[in-house]
């Protein structure tokens, strides 16, 4: 080889492996954004800033011209993918540092090849159409909701959680519209019959943060504690807005007020906005200054019950928490999307703590997530609170009850064993350090394990990292009268040999007093050697405190006693484990146990507890009783929930009965009395019906009445508020006693316009598939399920397993049940998540197979 030669050789050597450092391997063009897709760009990419304007006009029907530039970093030259799920006829233009390139795109990314990049600062101009589908565009307003991946279906971007950007916006409205969005209006320009906001840079935010909503809206300006506040609404009703407006800047105040405290850092966002919205998706957004909010969720009226109150108080603070959970601090990836749910949902039931006093706190605890967390994880679709995910348009299917309840129960385990004040002092320092970042669950697992002398890796594996719950069992031997030893054992649900470490009490109940015992079940058996000596209880009151997750004995010595138990909190424990044991066939029959509930609703005075119990009747009433059977024993439940109601003295408690009434009713002289009521709309003596109450009535007498009426066009012609009547007009079809026109009704769903009311959707879907129904209906199951994978792409995070559950819940016969089991052995290579989900939400068809047939 020659010197010259050789010379070259290595000058080629060089060049090329220096350019091997500046590109890297090209990611495959797939839909969705991969995991490969984002870190590889999240290892390539930083200083993003996105700069929208958005045209929007008066008219629904016409599209939405837009504009963008987007500002980056490169450290490195990648095959840059520009995300964008919307056909390739809404690019309009694209410019790469100021040169205009051919639109490349493919499977839902706009291409950029390396040869217009470079390392270094890059600026991207893109001509586009916005998608319509997040906009969730009205008549006359819209809002922008792009959890989890959505902001790529409307503008082109980077939508992953890791990649942070300053957003600067400007939106042209009608001049008779409002808007508001996650920064400060900075100023504003009319022209024609248009008016153009421009807003300041928004604080760093991740793409599923970012929103916006324009409409007519009502405007409320407020400053409480030198804290500015907006708030735009719809509402019409003067009593539901003086009763609410105050309440709900109270709530906000409130909620920030108590968390700047118990994290150490001020409100870390430029301002404080909120919005409530008619028929909102979910109960809340977390947008920093622009949450969203369930316009019925905020608004109430006088006769709202006491949990409707705490439940808005627990939903604001739930939403004011995510702006230091989630969006000052932001999960690196969607697979730990629970961790701002939980800390959210942790957080609320802090404030709610603090407001309403520990024990309504740890009643309100006890009923909103152990019911919501068993009826996911003792079925056969029972999933992780962490859960794998590979591709962002996967990540809607993670949400559910596990991250929402059975984490909150798991953190308040995990501070349990920490101390207060070393979980606080851990999370402080998490928030601190990772503050406009991001982290993933192994970040704080190790900045706690700092604070704790516990293995917390191990306790992390079955709490985070596996499904299900534990069965306990106890072992009690007496020498004479005395206990001579008593164990408590638990086991997996599902046969698998795991133990969840975790604290609870057990209450030995006697003739004049009572014993507590602190049982810390760290091991498969816990040996309570307290209890040795003891004289033998009348009974053993199982997870007392309702600290304790799982299964719990049931005494029948119990059962015959339920009703002499003081304490609230108790007997909702004795009420959720009656039921979850009767679901498991180790108790009580359905009818049994209906009965014994029935024996209560007279005696039981906390409201919490009575929606609890009616809530637990209805439901065995309709999915655990044969037809047959509900034939026999409605006349005998009507006139328990009736005697009842007279019985209960406060209004809120009376209400709740008045609607278990209105649920379970199916004779004519029932059916008389409710439609008088509803006819000249006199409530009875101590019940307060208001518009809401009459409307529900309504559908519920549509529903019922198998002839003609007109029900629902008076109750039409009664309702004033537009969006109001708007949903009503949509649910009427579901309601007829035509079944062809029900039947267009379901068959119109297959058209993605008509789901765009997720929230009318399933309401509609309740009323069809009733059981009252069910022989119309059930022929509807199979391409219900057809459409699973539809709903879940098009649809957002909880419409899959509410499309489900509006349908499948009120089933209960082979049929029925043989038609989901088909599907399943049918798609033997079924989404896995959507496979779950059908299980989840089927269980209970499932375990009336057994239980009852």
């Amino acid at each position: 080889m020659t010197t010259i030669t050789k010379y070259l050789c290595l000058f080629l050597l060089f060049n090329s492996t220096c350019f091997a450092q500046q590109a890297t391997q090209a990611v495959a063009v797939e839909p969705g954004v991969s995991l490969a897709l984002a870190n590889a760009r999240s290892a390539a990419i930083s200083n993003i800033q996105y700069q929208l304007h958005f045209r929007i006009p008066a008219a629904q029907s016409e599209s939405i011209q837009s504009t963008e530039n987007i500002d980056f970093k490169l450290n490195k030259l990648i095959h840059l993918q520009v995300d964008f799920k919307q056909n390739a006829d809404h690019i309009k233009l694209v410019s790469v540092n100021g040169k205009t390139i051919p639109i490349d795109f493919k499977a839902e990314h706009i291409l950029i090849k390396q040869e217009y990049l470079k390392v270094g600062n890059n600026h991207v101009e893109i001509e586009f159409i916005a998608g319509n589908e997040s906009l969730n565009r009205n008549k006359d307003f819209l809002y922008a909701l792009f959890v989890p991946d959505h902001a790529r279906t409307v503008f082109p971007c980077f939508d992953q959680p890791d990649l942070k950007a300053n957003f600067l916006l400007s939106l042209t409205v009608p001049t008779n519209w409002k808007v508001m969005a996650n920064a400060v209006k900075k100023d504003s320009l009319v022209q024609d019959n248009s008016i153009t906001y421009h807003f300041n840079h928004s604080d760093k935010l991740p793409t599923y943060l970012f929103s916006f909503t324009a409409g007519k809206y009502t405007l409320i300006n407020r400053e409480m504690k030198n804290n500015k506040m907006e708030f735009l609404h719809r509402e019409t009703d003067s009593a539901k807005i003086k009763l609410s407006v105050d309440s709900v800047f109270i709530a906000h105040r409130d909620a920030i007020d108590f968390l700047e405290n118990w994290t150490a850092i001020k409100y870390p966002f430029q301002k404080i906005g909120f919005v409530s919205i008619p028929d909102f998706q979910f109960g809340g957004m977390e947008h920093p200054g622009e949450v969203q909010y369930k316009a019925s969720s905020l608004f109430l009226d006088q006769g709202a019950t006491k949990d409707q109150f705490i439940s808005r108080s627990n939903l604001i603070s739930h939403e004011t928490a995510h702006m230091w959970f989630g969006d000052l601090v932001t999960m690196k990836w969607f697979n730990d999307v629970w961790m701002k749910e939980v800390f959210a949902n942790f957080m609320a039931d802090k404030v709610t703590e603090k407001l309403m006093g520990k024990n309504t706190f740890d009643l309100k605890f006890l009923q909103d997530h152990y019911p919501a967390a068993y009826g996911v994880d003792r079925t056969l679709g029972a999933n992780p609170i962490r859960q794998q995910l590979d591709n962002l348009q996967e990540a809607g299917s993670m949400y559910g009850n596990i991250i929402y309840h059975k984490a909150p129960i798991m953190m308040r385990q995990l501070e349990l064993l920490m101390g207060k004040e070393n979980f606080q002092k851990g999370i402080r320092e998490y928030l601190k350090k990772y503050s406009y970042g991001n982290a993933t669950w192994n970040d704080l697992i190790a900045i706690l394990s700092k604070y704790s002398k516990s293995d917390l890796l191990s306790w992390n594996k079955v709490w985070v990292n596996e499904p299900g719950r534990p069965v306990f069992s106890y072992d009690i031997k007496y020498s004479g009268n005395k206990i001579s030893s008593l164990s408590l054992i638990q086991n997996s649900e599902m046969g698998q040999a795991r133990v969840w470490p975790q604290s609870f009490t057990i209450k030995l109940v006697y003739p004049t007093y009572s014993k507590f015992l602190v049982v810390n079940a760290m091991n498969a058996r816990t040996v309570l050697n307290e209890a040795k000596g003891l004289p033998k209880p009348l009974y053993i009151l199982f997870n007392a405190n309702g600290a304790g997750y799982g299964l719990f004995p049931i005494e029948k010595e119990m059962m015959a006693k339920l009703y002499d138990i003081t304490d609230p909190l108790e007997r909702a424990s004795a009420y959720i484990n009656a039921y979850e044991n009767m679901l498991s066939g180790k108790s009580n029959q359905p009818d049994e146990l209906l009965n014994i509930l029935l024996k209560g609703i007279a005696t039981e005075k906390n409201e919490m507890n009575l929606r609890l119990i009616t809530g637990y009747m209805t439901n065995i009433y309709w999915t655990f009783l044969t037809s047959e059977k509900r034939t026999v024993i409605h006349s005998v439940m009507e006139k328990t929930i009736w005697d009842a109601m007279e019985q209960q003295q406060m209004q809120n408690n009376k209400k709740i009965l008045f609607n278990a009434y209105q649920n379970v009713y199916l004779s004519a002289e029932a059916g008389k009395r409710m439609y008088d009521i509803w006819l000249k709309q006199t409530a009875l003596t101590g019940i307060k019906l208001l518009e809401d109450d009459y409307s529900a009535l309504a559908l519920t007498l549509a529903l019922k009445t198998d002839t003609a009426n007109t029900i629902l066009k008076d109750q039409l012609e009664r309702t004033k508020n537009e969006d109001r009547k708007n949903r009503l007009i949509y649910l009427m079809p579901a309601l007829s006693p035509d079944v062809k026109e029900r039947d267009r009704f379901f068959n119109g769903l297959k058209d993605r316009k008509n789901r765009q009311k997720e929230a009318w959707v399933t309401t509609a879907l309740s009323y069809l598939h009733h059981p009252i129904r069910e022989k119309t209906s059930i022929h509807y199951l199979k391409e219900s399920l057809n459409l699973l994978v539809e709903i879940q792409q098009t649809g957002d995070i909880f419409f899959p397993q509410s499309w489900l559950a509006a349908i499948f819940s009120g089933y209960n016969n082979k049929e029925a049940n043989a038609i989901v089991q088909d599907f399943l052995k049918s798609h033997p290579a079924y989404n896995p998540k959507l496979r779950d989900k059908i299980l989840q939400t089927t269980d209970n068809l499932r375990r009336a197979q057994i239980i009852i047939h």
